[in-house]
């Protein structure tokens, strides 16, 4: 795919799936809005995790991850700029997975080990992973799928159509 097709599949997502679509918005929405939000209100959720997962500059990621999410959130709540948040979700959920799932597998978390057995290794992986793994699906169903006809961006859609 070029460029060219790329930039046009990213801003012009489809308005014609279904309306329920909105449920897998404000779902998965929702869940990045309040976790951005503590991230800031809960330094060990926020700063104090980046720094345990030896994020560099975990300050600044974790702030930077957080207002991801709050924007994102209520971007994904609305259907506005879809696509493209849902792309930077799936990349972000997929860096959550690699930088915890695997040391959780090895044994080498340094976070808190989940509070019962399975605590490492295989199980606990798919154990502690549904959350991540939620979103990061729903994040691509919608990057593909598009918004739906309930969501800001087949508004802008309809009032472009309507001018040309």
């Amino acid at each position: 795919m070029n460029i060219d097709k790329f930039w046009t599949w990213l801003w012009n997502p489809p308005a014609d799936a279904p309306r329920a679509v909105v449920l897998l918005r404000v779902m998965a929405g929702s869940v990045f809005l309040w976790e951005g939000i503590m991230k800031f209100v809960f330094p060990n959720l926020g700063v104090g995790r980046f720094m345990k997962l030896g994020f560099p500059f975990p300050g600044p990621t974790s702030a930077f991850t957080a207002c991801l999410e709050i924007i994102g959130g209520i971007f994904f709540i609305a259907g506005w700029q879809t696509r493209t948040t849902a792309l930077l979700f799936a990349i972000e959920m997929l860096v959550a997975v690699l930088s915890t799932k695997i040391p959780l597998y090895l044994g080498t978390y340094p976070l808190a080990l989940p509070p019962a057995p399975p605590q490492i290794g295989f199980w606990a992986v798919l154990h502690e992973v549904r959350s991540e793994y939620a979103q990061m699906f729903v994040s691509i169903f919608l990057a593909l799928a598009g918004p739906g006809p309930l969501s800001m961006d087949a508004r802008c859609k309809a009032q472009k159509e309507t001018r040309s």
